[in-house]
């Protein structure tokens, strides 16, 4: 089902869904009525997110909670506010697929890099990777903490959730809401790739300004999944992320088993392929907030608790100018990765599956080879990007990279070594 923030109606099985009401006395099929609130009740109309589910058993059937022991427990979390933050460019190589034989599902496999705020507060973002060569098999997860946006580098996943399936590739992205459960299995056998949890306001599509009415992400190829369900008995496991740590309950019941569900709080994909960029067709590099597809509001007017964007395949065509992005200090803080091809910045050090961070003014740009190519380049001639997709999470506060972040054997402790080429070229007049 397409269109962004739509108000969807879709069942698995005929006659379902109730007509002119969301909770009659009896249910259809002997099913369950159960309402999802992403915003509180009383939130304006058009930020409301809510949907009403008709699932087999109720999400409150399951045994008690007790904290999560297994790996994601030590690299999984949300350990932001503790100690001094270096103000130093940071950047590290592609996060390791683990052996075969070491398991490790999507849950297990994730591993936290940065983040700000936190769930308490209902503002910041966490920022993680995932490396996984196991499938979610009896086990489902939900995040009470934040809604996840999911931006896969290698492999596909296939995202089972209670209101339906998502099958998302590199080059795309999922959204999973605040709360909703689901379940991660690889058709590729392993998979790698990046998370954001947002803690704060809901993704929201941009306004375009004097852009217009069309372009950049364009709501219509955001697509939502019909429903679809499990009946499955037997004895699996729950895990919930609650308050910045990892909880675990037995379940005897796949927790996937919605028939039926109406309403605009649901998972969503997007192909990153589909943005329409907008670019200078005269001089100068526009600021990179052209290239917004997603933003989490804050209490300030225009400025965001997260802007997700990208860098996709696109034309260069500025006059007298530099083209690449230029050297700058940013008050937001910027965690960067790479999903395929090459970044148009750095000619080297910069792999898929890799990231940086360049924090609240930290001065960063293109390294010196892209310097100089860039300052010497036939202007007459257009340059076409190609094969590429960068994207960056932007917050207005500090990200603070984590102890094991920093600590960690893929981190690229020569990262400013990139810029120890760039030349003198002052030269004062006589």
């Amino acid at each position: 089902m397409s269109g962004f923030g739509n108000e969807f109606a879709t069942e698995a099985l005929p006659g379902t869904l109730p007509i002119g009401r969301n909770s009659p006395q009896r249910v259809a099929h002997g099913l369950y009525a159960e309402q999802i609130s992403g915003t509180a009740f009383t939130a304006p109309r058009g930020e409301n997110r809510r949907s009403w589910l008709y699932r087999i058993r109720p999400a409150a059937m399951h045994g008690p909670f007790e904290l999560y022991e297994g790996p994601a427990k030590a690299s999984f979390h949300n350990d932001f506010n503790a100690g001094p933050v270096t103000p130093d460019q940071l950047r590290w190589s592609p996060l390791p697929v683990p052996p075969s034989d070491t398991p490790r599902d999507f849950v297990d496999g994730l591993f936290t890099m940065a983040g700000n705020g936190g769930p308490a507060a209902q503002h910041g973002i966490g920022v993680h990777l995932y490396a996984a060569n196991r499938d979610m098999d009896g086990r489902w997860f939900y995040d009470a903490d934040g809604e996840l946006l999911i931006v896969p580098q290698l492999g596909r996943l296939h995202i089972a959730t209670e209101m339906g399936v998502i099958e998302v590739e590199p080059q795309e992205i999922a959204v999973i809401p605040r709360g909703v459960r689901f379940a991660v299995s690889l058709p590729d056998g392993e998979a790698r790739g990046y998370v954001c949890e947002n803690f704060g306001a809901l993704l929201r599509l941009p306004d375009l300004g004097p852009i217009g009415s069309n372009g950049l992400a364009n709501p219509r190829d955001f697509l939502t999944p019909q429903a679809a369900y499990e009946d499955r008995e037997g004895r699996f496991e729950l895990i919930a992320k609650f308050q910045c740590h990892l909880w675990r309950a037995q379940i005897s019941h796949s927790p996937l088993d919605v028939v039926g569900w109406h309403g605009n709080y649901a998972p969503y994909k997007y192909d990153l392929r589909r943005f329409n960029t907008i670019g200078s067709i005269s001089f100068d590099h526009p600021d990179p907030s052209i290239f917004l597809v997603l933003h989490s509001a804050s209490d300030t007017p225009g400025t965001s608790n997260l802007d997700f964007v990208i860098f996709p395949p696109r034309w260069l065509v500025a006059q007298d100018t530099f083209r690449p992005p230029w050297f700058h200090r940013n008050i937001a803080s910027e965690f960067m990765g790479l999903v395929h091809g090459a970044y148009d910045a750095k000619a080297e050090g910069f792999a898929p599956g890799g990231c940086s961070l360049h924090n609240s003014m930290t001065g960063h740009g293109p390294d010196a080879a892209t310097f100089e190519k860039a300052s010497n380049a036939d202007l007459s001639k257009p340059d076409v990007i190609r094969d590429t997709m960068a994207f960056m999470f932007e917050s207005r506060a500090v990200i603070r990279p984590t102890a094991q972040a920093l600590d960690a054997g893929h981190r690229q402790r020569d990262y400013q070594a990139c810029w120890a080429g760039l030349r003198k070229h002052f030269k004062a007049p006589a």
